[in-house]
């Protein structure tokens, strides 16, 4: 059974925001777990207690070469009881990234479907045709998003999270936003910080909205301006950025989602976005065993922690 560690909230000391008369805290969903990090815990808990009450022996979920859902996913189902199989978009190499390396240590079963194959992952045909060669799976879709990961990101914010004006994240395939929006107080503000490049986020976060919260909130704004580029894409100015946030707070951050979302709020701030005495809770979504890989790849040095 997964099971949650406590989850501390820090507060954040900075000149920017004294200056600006701000009062930032950080809530560290990047402990909730030593593995299952962040919101990939509350997003795979329903799923993987619904999976053993339906008495499925094994999960099938989809991911790319470096996913944290991936390598969160074959931690809990390990955990679980579960079989867990991924499937990678792509061709195999060898040797394995940090990423697969850990996911097959722990026991999942990876296998690999070249790119045109897996953009029709979600149609029937090819959903057979993994049956037919796996057996019967629980599945779970690529970044975890589905119903029960909504219900249980709704459980993220606790009652003293109230207090707070804005609560900030990122966003990557919207289910933690639409969870943390079903579940937000009527006098805060939601913003969410998109990882991806374009403006097709607004419709896809109003479609999640519409489809899973019964009264879908207004109080939100969806910033699509600090993606650095598109999904994975980052430059000097982001990767300095984290480190000197870690430098100053002890808190490690990730280029793909948290660092971008709290350089866009640093960003906001600055420009005087939000008003004197405004409290801002920032939820860190975890994702921190990505930097591994990215250090390999890029030779950077971002903490791991």
């Amino acid at each position: 059974m997964l099971i949650p560690s406590h989850i501390p909230t820090q507060k954040i000391e900075n000149p920017l925001l004294l200056e600006k008369g701000i009062h930032l805290f950080v809530k560290r969903l990047d402990l909730v777990h030593p593995l299952v990090s962040g919101n990939k815990f509350y997003k795979l808990k329903h799923n993987l207690i619904k999976a053993k009450e339906e008495g499925h022996s094994q999960i099938l979920t989809f991911g790319g070469a470096y996913s944290n859902h991936i390598y969160a996913a074959a931690v809990a189902a390990k955990e679980m009881g579960l079989k867990a199989i991924g499937i990678i978009r792509g061709e195999e190499t060898l040797p394995l990234n940090p990423t697969l390396a850990f996911a097959k240590e722990k026991g999942m079963l990876l296998h690999y479907l070249n790119r045109s194959t897996y953009r029709s992952k979600n149609t029937t045909e090819v959903l057979e045709g993994l049956a037919a060669q796996f057996g019967h799976f629980y599945l779970i879709p690529e970044g975890g998003t589905n119903a029960l990961a909504i219900q249980g990101c709704g459980e993220i914010l606790s009652l003293d999270d109230a207090q707070f004006d804005f609560v900030s994240l990122s966003i990557g395939t919207g289910g933690t936003f639409t969870g943390i929006a079903s579940s937000l107080a009527a006098n805060q503000q939601l913003l969410g910080f998109s990882s991806l490049k374009g403006n097709f986020i607004h419709q896809e976060i109003l479609d999640l909205l519409q489809q899973h919260v019964n009264s879908p909130p207004s109080n939100y704004q969806i910033l699509d301006q600090y993606h650095f580029g598109g999904y994975g894409k980052h430059n000097k100015i982001l990767v300095d950025f984290i480190k000197d946030f870690y430098l100053q707070t002890g808190i490690p951050l990730d280029p793909i989602y948290t660092g971008k979302m709290m350089f866009g709020l640093f960003d906001l701030i600055n420009k005087g976005f939000f008003e004197r005495g405004t409290k801002i809770l920032a939820i860190h979504t975890g994702g921190l065993q990505g930097n591994i890989g990215f250090n390999q790849q890029h030779g950077t040095d971002l903490d791991l922690s």
